[in-house]
């Protein structure tokens, strides 16, 4: 017996062998769904391939997509820059230096146009990484959509839509916790009459997880935020039964590939168990699915090819623990947007798992794996104790407010942090097997004019639109804000008489104030 001892990321022991069964009764597709959310899950139905791409104008980031797709991309995941995640437009003081610099910069329906020429939205799953302007973009999207020809009820796709992570890692926020949700439920109500085929949001453990969160704390902080996006719906009116059919789930890969497979299966169960004990009765509103992308705070700047291996493994793990989609990272992300070569070999890295692995040919292959199961176990123990000391708290929203969310992500990041600068955190051409030779690949750069003509765009737009009729939709949306209407449809019809995405964040502002932190 070695007497060294052995821990995954989040410090749980690994025995060196594991001799003892775990006791198994479910099937996949049947509740509480740690197998899968499906009978057949990959046999039947691949996972969405998705590639996150977002960059500098509508016009280049729509060439992008038509790439893409012609390379055998099933869904499209949108990322927005900066300016457009705050609510600001283009020509806006807060937007200098920023514009098209980490996604895509849409200001408007005839921006969103632009991005999608060419692309029916009928035809197409799309995922938008937005969340204090989601009910904007997703606005934009049922404006263009109609306009398109398409039936609504038949668009699908996702936006993240998830505040609480905003507060607690993340950072784009606008609104304070109350207005927010109100934001959140009103988006929920609508699409669950009006865009059926929509998922509301996808509630978020990556950016817990980027801003250094562990496994178990990835898990529990995020059930726990899905658990008060439920309550609040509840308390809003709303049918569980209904509403829960559309909630998503968005998760990190690692590299530790047990304790990743583990995390996704202990999630399934988790969340079973959540939305039944909160009166979830259609097995729809009790499944837990989710999206993966593999983790960008683990690639590198040294020896950046060594992330085409980590990047590998992460989405096997994805795989392995019964994604429904999966974006994986381009090995040059740590330098850069990634290049169309290094956004190639993420898409191929998917292909190759799916069609030359065979991983795919039977549900859940790790299941019964003394180690798996038992891991499984303890995952899913460690993140209840979690749970239940933000429950006490009044739940997630309270939790967020006393900063325990924050402080407890912080020690982790630094305790890993710590780990590898003393090397016992062994990171490859980080730490270990250093070199002294550069690897520097081209990298992807985004030319400052952009802002420019996003500017002159602007002008262009708002001296052609019915000023009069742009400015009564902002009216509109004001009252509603301030009342108790949906604010889904005056904003709809705003963005159909072309106001502008920092025209309507800034009537909210108006009315509810900014979050300070």
């Amino acid at each position: 017996m070695s007497d060294k001892q052995f821990k995954t990321d989040s410090g749980i022991e690994i025995k060196q062998v594991y001799t003892e069964p775990v006791e198994m009764n479910e099937q996949p597709g049947e509740y509480p769904y740690t197998r899968g959310v499906h009978p057949g899950m990959y046999r039947n139905r691949l996972w969405t391939m998705r590639q996150y791409a977002g960059f500098s104008t509508a016009e280049e980031s729509n060439k992008r997509y038509h790439y893409l797709l012609s390379q055998g991309v099933m869904g499209l995941s949108v990322a927005f820059d900066l300016p457009t995640q705050i609510g600001y437009d283009s020509d806006h003081d807060m937007a200098d230096g920023e514009v098209g610099k980490v996604g895509v910069a849409i200001d408007s329906l005839e921006d969103m146009e632009i991005l999608f020429k060419g692309i029916k939205l009928e035809d197409i799953s799309t995922s938008m990484t937005i969340n204090s302007t989601g009910y904007i973009l997703l606005s934009l999207y049922i404006a263009l959509a109609k306009k398109q020809g398409a039936d609504v009820k038949k668009i699908s796709g996702t936006i993240q839509n998830d505040i609480l992570k905003e507060y607690a890692a993340r950072g784009t926020y606008i609104y304070p916790p109350e207005p927010s949700m109100r934001i959140i439920t009103d988006i929920f109500e609508y699409c669950s009459k009006e865009v059926p085929k929509w998922n509301t949001i996808s509630i978020s453990g990556y950016h817990i997880r980027e801003a250094g969160a562990t496994a178990v704390q990835e898990l529990a902080f995020t059930l726990a935020n899905g658990k008060a996006y439920l309550k609040a719906a509840i308390d809003k009116g709303l049918d569980i039964n209904v509403f829960a059919q559309r909630l998503s789930f968005f998760f990190n890969a690692h590299n530790n590939l047990f304790e990743e497979v583990a995390k996704f299966r202990a999630a399934r169960r988790m969340w079973a168990k959540i939305t039944t004990d909160l009166g979830a009765t259609d097995p729809k509103a009790q499944m837990l699915r989710f999206h993966t992308q593999t983790g960008g705070s683990t690639l590198t700047a040294q020896q950046p090819k060594n992330n085409i291996i980590r990047v590998s493994l992460q989405a096997l793990s994805a795989v392995l623990g019964g994604t429904q989609s999966l974006h994986t990272n381009g090995y040059d992300e740590a330098l850069s947007l990634p290049t169309e070569e290094a956004a190639t070999i993420a898409l191929r890295t998917q292909q190759v798992i799916a069609f030359e692995s065979g991983v795919t040919e039977t549900v859940d292959p790790l299941a019964g794996s003394y180690f798996v199961e038992s891991l499984t176990n303890e995952v899913e123990a460690a993140a209840w104790k979690l749970i239940d000391k933000i429950d006490v708290m009044g739940g997630a929203v309270k939790a967020i407010e006393q900063n325990f969310i924050q402080e407890e992500i912080a020690r982790s990041s630094y305790q890993y942090t710590k780990d590898i600068e003393t090397g016992d955190k062994p990171i490859v051409g980080v730490n270990k097997y250093v070199t002294d030779e550069a690897d520097e690949p081209p990298v992807l750069k985004i030319d400052d004019s952009i802002r420019q003509t996003q500017m002159e765009k602007l002008k262009t737009l708002r001296e052609k639109r019915d000023a009069a009729k742009a400015q009564a939709c902002l009216n509109e949306v004001r009252r509603c804000a301030k009342g108790t209407d949906n604010l889904m449809p005056a904003v709809i019809d705003a963005v159909e008489n072309l106001c502008t995405v920092g025209e309507i964040s800034d009537v909210l502002r108006e009315v509810y104030g900014e979050y300070k932190g």
